[in-house]
């Protein structure tokens, strides 16, 4: 048996079986039932409907990607306020940041089995904001369904885990400042007569469950068939498999699976907006206004656009960064 097969079906097994189964600085390879999602659960695309994203008060269009305001300057590395939960991070020697591992050019190890990629740069960033080293983090590995159970029970300090903010996740936590914007696209194997999600009506489209992903699909007008994994990894081995015609993700992660697998290619327009935020607990504002601070210096010192030609030079020339939105 080929080491392949033998991850390819060791893969699939463990699919199936988941089928089965404030101060001053203050899864599987099985069909899902195509139909409307949560109303409101993305970022339409500028001038569509803006869903229910109205019906919470608080998470109008208008004020959706807004953040806390960072308060003066960051203060220096290893004197965090007192009291402040930034104290508390430094007090315990480290900083807890769940992650996706395998969402290629964003977070993915290397030869080392080390973690790398722009999201992570960032997590590492706020860790040097706290401490003076960017090596003062733990990661914590999640499938993208647990990232934010995680989160709320506090099991680890923020997430940096390509995070679309939504009004349904802003009613279970805070997010920061947009750091990155991505947008759904289709991956599909070269030769395909698939030009776009428009060409998969009733056809299988692989996604990892707990993704924005997952909801544009279902209420696609196309109606494609969802196939949900654990992983955006896996989908990309079900492509290679023939079990399904297409996956269908941020087109910034199907860029690093086309990169993985030359046999594929992205298709197709985005139709949606993801904004991306580093998502923290609704009971640590001063760490949101904190951590708005840095990524405002990472614009600010060049660190944005250097990380963006590191890792994301495949989808072309640096961007400008996403403005910031802020509330008091």
């Amino acid at each position: 048996m080929s080491t392949r097969f033998a991850l390819a079906c060791s893969a699939l097994a463990a699919i199936v079986l988941a089928a089965t189964a404030g101060g001053q600085w203050w899864d599987h390879p099985v069909p899902v039932t195509a139909g409307p999602g949560p109303a409101g659960a993305v970022r339409p695309m500028a001038g569509s409907s803006p869903g229910s994203a109205s019906a919470t008060p608080d998470c109008t269009p208008q004020n959706l990607l807004a953040s806390l305001r960072p308060q003066g300057p960051l203060p220096a590395p290893g004197q965090m306020p007192a009291g402040s939960t930034m104290a508390r991070i430094a007090k315990r020697g480290h900083l807890i940041v769940g992650v996706l591992e395998d969402v290629s050019p964003m977070a993915v190890r290397d030869m080392n089995l080390q973690l790398e990629g722009f999201d992570i740069d960032i997590a590492r960033d706020i860790a040097e904001a706290i401490f003076g080293d960017r090596e003062r983090v733990v990661f914590r590995p999640l499938r993208e369904a647990d990232r934010f159970p995680t989160l709320v029970s506090g099991q680890v300090d923020l997430l940096v885990a390509g995070a679309t903010i939504t009004c349904p996740r802003r009613e279970q936590v805070d997010f920061s400042t947009v750091y990155y914007e991505a947008g759904q696209r289709v991956l599909v194997n070269r030769g395909s007569a698939v030009r776009g999600l428009d060409d998969l009506r009733g056809r299988p489209v692989c996604t990892a469950g707990g993704s924005t992903s997952l909801r544009n699909l279902q209420a696609s007008p196309a109606v494609p068939i969802p196939v949900v994994t654990a992983t955006q990894t896996d989908c990309l081995m079900l492509l290679q498999l023939g079990k399904v015609d297409a996956v269908s993700t941020d087109d910034n992660l199907l860029a690093g699976m086309a990169a993985q697998d030359p046999r594929t290619e992205v298709v197709g327009p985005r139709f949606t907006e993801e904004p991306y935020g580093v998502a923290i607990n609704k009971n640590t504002p001063d760490l949101v206004r904190f951590v708005n601070a840095v990524l405002q210096r990472r614009v600010e010192d060049g660190r944005w656009r250097a990380s963006y030609e590191h890792w994301l030079t495949p989808l072309g020339p640096p961007p400008s960064p996403p403005t910031p939105q802020y509330r008091d």
